[in-house]
């Protein structure tokens, strides 16, 4: 099933949490884009784009948008102070050199070891990975964001992978319109779920072992 607005804010708003002051951070397509809306002001971050721009901010308001500024995807967006410019070998420079401390990327499937699809559907035309093998295997940490569950109700998380992977072993969390994972070294955690779901709602829709934290918190609907 798609999700609307407001549940990819909510999946936006709590991947924003992991960030922490002075970090740069690197976001995918979709609903990691909307994540710069939701920073607190007191913290300085320096969001990364592949297109050649480091220090995007918040989403412009509808009639101010600068048709020459947009990130990776093509949208609009804004820059803070301090901001920069450069080209695309740049950008991937400083990826592959490890400079990114979070990558923040949608997810087709993630096995329970952290293995992360997410670049093609087998049989659909797309233009090329992209940026999306370098940001899973050199961001420090690895954070996907998407539903739990495909438009046909087929688990997203999973033991293996069905399509081509990205990159192996490189998820660090899950944040889904269901539940917040942590892959361990001992598998799937569940730490946190997403009201109105339960814990037993999320297992089922689980296609891994899932392992139950001691301490699952409860996010409130919004």
């Amino acid at each position: 099933m798609g999700m609307g607005i407001n549940v990819r804010e909510r999946i936006a708003k709590r991947a924003a949490e992991e960030i922490n002051d002075g970090m740069i951070v690197n976001l995918g397509i979709g609903i990691p884009s909307l994540v710069t809306n939701h920073i607190a002001s007191e913290i300085n971050v320096m969001f990364q784009a592949e297109n050649g721009i480091l220090g995007m901010g918040p989403s412009p308001n509808q009639g101010k948008e600068d048709p020459t500024l947009c990130n990776a995807a093509g949208f609009p967006v804004t820059v803070v102070p301090g901001a920069s410019y450069f080209d695309s070998a740049t950008a991937f420079g400083m990826i592959r050199s490890g400079y990114l401390d979070i990558t923040i990327l949608g997810g087709l499937e993630v096995s329970e070891q952290g293995d992360l699809a997410n670049w093609i559907v087998p049989g659909k035309r797309v233009p090329g990975i992209g940026g999306a093998m370098e940001l899973a295997k050199k961001a420090k940490k690895v954070i996907v964001v998407m539903n739990h569950s495909s438009k046909n109700g087929e688990p997203k998380i999973v033991k293996e992978c069905s399509f081509p992977l990205t990159a192996k072993r490189c998820v660090s969390m899950i944040i889904t319109d269901m539940a917040v994972m942590e892959i361990t070294e001992t598998g799937l955690l569940l730490k946190e779920v997403m009201a109105p779901y339960t814990i037993e709602e999320v297992s089922l829709a689980t296609g891994a072992d899932l392992q139950i934290s001691k301490k699952v918190k409860i996010i409130k609907d919004v």
